[in-house]
C-alpha cells in the first residue's frame, strides 16, 4: 500500500557530519511545494490533465525563443502520427487483399497499391521524423538559453535584502535545475508527443477495426503511466529535500581543492577531515538512493504486472471476436499488429511522460522563482535626482535584517556634503557596513527618512541612486577578464567602437591615479593580461595589487559618493599612506568621499568622523573636536596610536602621540618616525 500512497520527503536519520559540521539536519522543508502535489493525485488521468498546463512554461519560452522551429516541430509530429494511421490502414487493406479468394498472383496483384501506398507513407513518415529532429535541435539550446536568462535576470533584479535571505537562496538554488530541464523537456515534448500521436493513430484504427479494442489498449497505457508518474514524483521530492544536503556535500569537495583553502587543508591536516565528512554524507546520501531504487523496482513491477494482465484481456478477447465469427481474420491480424505497434510506442511513451513529468517539475521550480523575484525585484523608475550633488541625508533611520531581532541601526543621523570627506569607525558590528549599504540604495530604511538633495531614497529612480555610488569594499569582487575589464567594470558600456578609445584612454588614467599602472606593467600583456588563474596563460595578483586595481576601477567609475570600506587592508606603509592620499584626494566640488576602516591615521584628516556603536551614531566631530573630547573616538584612536609608541602614551596625550608616531598629511616623515 506504501506504494500507492502519495510521495513524501522520507524520514531519515541525521548523519553525524550533519550535526558536527552544520549543527544539525540539512533538509530542505518542501513545504512551499506541497500545493503542486495536490494535482498530482494516483489517477494518471488527473496527471495527464496537468500535463498541459505543466509544460506550458516550456512551450511559451520556445514559442519566443523560435516559433518557426517549435511550429515545425508540432506539424512534423502531427505528420508522423497521421502515417502511422495510414500505414495501418493500408497493412489492412493489404492483408484484406492476400487473404481473399483467388489465386496467389492475383491476391498479390490486388494487394500491389496497398504496398506501395504503404512504402510512400513510411517514406514521408521518415521525412516528417528527421525534419522534426533538426528543428527540435535547433529550438533546445535557444530555450535553455532563454530559461537561463530568465533565471539570472530575476537573480540580479531583486533587492539586495533578497539575496540576503535564506529562503529566497533555497529557491534560488532549486530553480537553477530549471534551464537544463527546460532544454530537456523540449526533447521529452517531441518524443511524448510523437507517442501519444502514434498512440491515438493506433487507438483510432482499433476503434474502426472493432470498438472492444479500443478500451483494451486503454487498460494496457494505464498502468504503465501511472507507474512512470508515481516514479517521477517520488524522485523530485526527494531532490528538492536534499537539495541541500547535496550543496553541503559539493561544498566540501570544493573547499579541499580551493586555492585559498589549501595551506591550511596541509599543514593543519584539514583534508583528511573534510574528505571523512564528505565521504559519510555520500554514503548517508547513498541510503536515499538505495530506497528511490527499491520503490522504483516495485512500482515498475506493480505496473507491468497490471499491464501485462490487460494485455492477456485484450489477446482473448480478439480470440473469441475471431471464435465468434464477429471478427475477420484479416481485421484480427491488422489488430494484433495495431496492438503490438501500441505496446511498443507505450513503453517509449512510458518513459518518455516520465521525463517529461520529471523535468517540468524542475521548469515549475523556476517559474515560482522567477514569480517571487518579480515581487521582490528593485522598483524601476522614480523620481529623477538633482545635478550637480548636494548632501546626502540620513535622519533618524533604522534598520533591521529580517533574519534579526535585534535593529543594525537605530535613530541614526548623519550628511555627507559634496566636496568632503566623510568617515565612519566603529568596532566590528557597530553597523558601518549596513549604513554604508543604505547610502548606496542596496537597503531601504525601515523608518526615517534618507534623501538624495531633498528626494526620499524610496520615490528615487533607485538606478540613478545606484549610478552615483562607487563602492570599494574589503572583498570587492575580483573579476577574471583582463586588467583592462577589471578596471573597466567600474563603469561598464555597450563596447561600442565609437567609445574604445576614450575608454582605453580612461582606463590608463585610472590606473595612473591608482598607482595599478605600476603592477600592470610587470603583466606578460600588460592591459589584455587575464586575471584568473582558472584559465591557461592567466596570472594571478597579491592582495595588495588587486586592491590598486579596485581603487583604480573606483576612479574609473567617477561616481557622486565615493564608498571605500577597508581598502587598505593588504597594503604595505608605504602603499597605504599614498592609498589613503589617492583616496582623500577623489573629494571635489561634486564628489563626496565616505570612508570606512580601522586604521585611524587614515579618518584623521576626514571633515567629519562619525563614531557608531551598537547601531547609534554616538559621537561626531572633526579629529581634533574628537580627541579633545576624550570620548570613544579618543579612546580608539589612542589604543591603536599606542602600538606604535616605545611606551604606552598617557591619557591625555593623544595628541602628542599623534605628532610623533603619524606624520601629517603632506609632510615627510622624519627620522626616527614609525610610520603607519
Amino acid at each position: 500500500m506504501r506504494l500507492l500512497k502519495r510521495p513524501r520527503p522520507a524520514d531519515t536519520r541525521v548523519s553525524d557530519s550533519e550535526r558536527q559540521l552544520f549543527g544539525g539536519p540539512l533538509r530542505y522543508d518542501a513545504g512551499w511545494a506541497h500545493h503542486e502535489y495536490a494535482v498530482l493525485e494516483n489517477r494518471l488521468l488527473t496527471t495527464l490533465r496537468s500535463m498541459p498546463r505543466m509544460v506550458g512554461g516550456t512551450v511559451r519560452l520556445a514559442w519566443e525563443a523560435d516559433r518557426r522551429a517549435l511550429l515545425t516541430v508540432a506539424v512534423t509530429e502531427a505528420g508522423q502520427g497521421v502515417a502511422s494511421a495510414v500505414g495501418l490502414l493500408v497493412v489492412n487493406a493489404a492483408l484484406g487483399a492476400l487473404l481473399a479468394d483467388g489465386a496467389p498472383a492475383d491476391r498479390l496483384h490486388r494487394a500491389l497499391p496497398a504496398l506501395v501506398l504503404g512504402a510512400l507513407v513510411a517514406v514521408l513518415g521518415a521525412v516528417c521524423a528527421s525534419w522534426s529532429t533538426a528543428a527540435a535541435g535547433r529550438l533546445e539550446p535557444k530555450v535553455e538559453r532563454a530559461a537561463t536568462e530568465r533565471y539570472l535576470r530575476g537573480a540580479v533584479r531583486v533587492e539586495l535584502e533578497a539575496v540576503e535571505d535564506g529562503e529566497f537562496r533555497r529557491l534560488l538554488d532549486s530553480a537553477q535545475w530549471g534551464p537544463p530541464s527546460a532544454r530537456r523537456t523540449i526533447g521529452a515534448c517531441v518524443a511524448t508527443l510523437n507517442g501519444l500521436v502514434s498512440l491515438v493513430a493506433v487507438g483510432g484504427v482499433l476503434a474502426v477495426l472493432h470498438p472492444v479494442l479500443l478500451p483494451m489498449l486503454a487498460l494496457i497505457a494505464a498502468p504503465r503511466g501511472w507507474g512512470a508518474m508515481r516514479v517521477a514524483q517520488r524522485r523530485y521530492v526527494s531532490v528538492m529535500s536534499w537539495v541541500e544536503h547535496a550543496r553541503a556535500a559539493r561544498m566540501l569537495g570544493q573547499l579541499l581543492i580551493s586555492r585559498t583553502s589549501a595551506a591550511e587543508v596541509r599543514v593543519h591536516g584539514v583534508g583528511g577531515y573534510l574528505l571523512g565528512h564528505y565521504r559519510k554524507m555520500a554514503e548517508h546520501a547513498e541510503t536515499e538512493a538505495t530506497r528511490l531504487a527499491r520503490d522504483k523496482a516495485g512500482t515498475e513491477l506493480l505496473a507491468a504486472a497490471l499491464s501485462g494482465a490487460a494485455a492477456l484481456v485484450t489477446y482473448g478477447a480478439l480470440g473469441a471476436l475471431i471464435v465468434s465469427g464477429r471478427m475477420e481474420l484479416a481485421v484480427a491480424g491488422t489488430a494484433v499488429i495495431a496492438v503490438r505497434t501500441g505496446s511498443a510506442g507505450l513503453g517509449a511513451l512510458v518513459a518518455t511522460t516520465n521525463t517529461l513529468h520529471e523535468e517540468s517539475l524542475y521548469v515549475r521550480d523556476l517559474e515560482r522563482f522567477v514569480a517571487e523575484a518579480a515581487r521582490r525585484e528593485i522598483p524601476s523608475g522614480g523620481r529623477p535626482l538633482p545635478e550637480p550633488l548636494g548632501t546626502v541625508r540620513l535622519r533618524d533611520v533604522c534598520f533591521r535584517y529580517p533574519d534579526r531581532d535585534a535593529p543594525a541601526l537605530t535613530g541614526v543621523s548623519l550628511a555627507v556634503s559634496a566636496g568632503q570627506v566623510v568617515a565612519l569607525v566603529g568596532e566590528n558590528g557597530s553597523g558601518k557596513s549596513t549604513l554604508v549599504k543604505l547610502l548606496a540604495g542596496l537597503h531601504l530604511p525601515d523608518s526615517g527618512s534618507l534623501t538624495w538633495d531633498g528626494v526620499e531614497v524610496r520615490e528615487a529612480d533607485r538606478e540613478a541612486v545606484f549610478d552615483r555610488v562607487a563602492l570599494l569594499t574589503q572583498d570587492f569582487e575580483r573579476w577574471p577578464v583582463t586588467a583592462r575589464t577589471n578596471i573597466a567594470m567600474g563603469r561598464p558600456d555597450d563596447g561600442s567602437p565609437q567609445r574604445a578609445v576614450e575608454r582605453a584612454a580612461d582606463v590608463v588614467a585610472a590606473a595612473r591615479y591608482a598607482g595599478a599602472d605600476q603592477v600592470v606593467a610587470q603583466l606578460p600583456n600588460g592591459y589584455e593580461t587575464l586575471l584568473a588563474r582558472m584559465f591557461r596563460g592567466a596570472s594571478e595578483l597579491s592582495g595588495g595589487q588587486w586592491q590598486k586595481i579596485g581603487l583604480a576601477r573606483t576612479r574609473y567609475r567617477d561616481a557622486r559618493v565615493v564608498v571605500v570600506d577597508e581598502p587598505t587592508s593588504a597594503l604595505d606603509p608605504q602603499a597605504e599612506i599614498a592609498a589613503f592620499d589617492s583616496i582623500r584626494a577623489l573629494a571635489g566640488p561634486q564628489r563626496a568621499v565616505v570612508l570606512v576602516t580601522h586604521r585611524m591615521s587614515g579618518v584623521r584628516h576626514a571633515d567629519v568622523i562619525y563614531v557608531l556603536h551598537e547601531g547609534r551614531v554616538v559621537e561626531q566631530g572633526g579629529h581634533d573636536e574628537l580627541v579633545a573630547r576624550g570620548g570613544r573616538y579618543a579612546a580608539m584612536f589612542r589604543m591603536q596610536a599606542e602600538q606604535y609608541a616605545a611606551q604606552p602614551a598617557p591619557t591625555g596625550a593623544a595628541d602628542a602621540v599623534t605628532d610623533a608616531v603619524i606624520p601629517r598629511q603632506g609632510s615627510a616623515p622624519r627620522k626616527g618616525d614609525t610610520i603607519t
